[in-house]
């Protein structure tokens, strides 16, 4: 029997969660980002065996936050977001972090934000099929 993810830790460990739509646009930035980030490097990783600095610069390319927001420009600009996922990502884009960029400009590390707070809000909604639609579609710009 297959279970996804989310519901194999639900069961796991017990917790049901809130309503996705419930929690604050940092922290569904912090589940988006670790969801985001295994995506992307199990798909290097089914590229090809290799040495593991050589998988790590491949994921950079896409986790990187200058990437993240090419990629979130690319969704807006071409009407990929609906108006559900439009308003997730102007919550996490808008919200002021504690945390500064460290290798981006401020505005792309905003944008980055808010493409991990849609993640984070799909992933927790269940909805892993646009999770892979909007990250394959980020991967394939970048």
């Amino acid at each position: 029997m297959k279970t996804d993810l989310l519901d194999a830790i639900k069961g796991r460990f017990g917790h049901e969660g809130a309503d996705p739509g419930q929690y604050s646009p940092l922290t569904l930035a912090f589940i988006g980002d670790s969801i985001y980030g295994a995506i992307v490097k199990t798909a290097v990783v089914l590229e090809g065996n290799c040495p593991a600095n050589t998988l790590d610069r491949k994921a950079v390319r896409y986790i990187k936050a200058v990437s993240q927001a090419k990629g979130a420009d690319y969704l807006i600009d071409n009407g990929f977001l609906s108006d559900e996922e439009m308003s997730i990502y102007r919550r996490g884009r808008n919200t002021k972090s504690p945390t500064v960029a460290k290798n981006a400009p401020v505005g792309d590390y905003r944008k980055a934000t808010g493409l991990e707070a849609l993640i984070g809000y799909l992933y927790l909604k269940g909805d892993m099929g646009r999770v892979m639609d909007i990250i394959e579609k980020v991967m394939s710009v970048v």
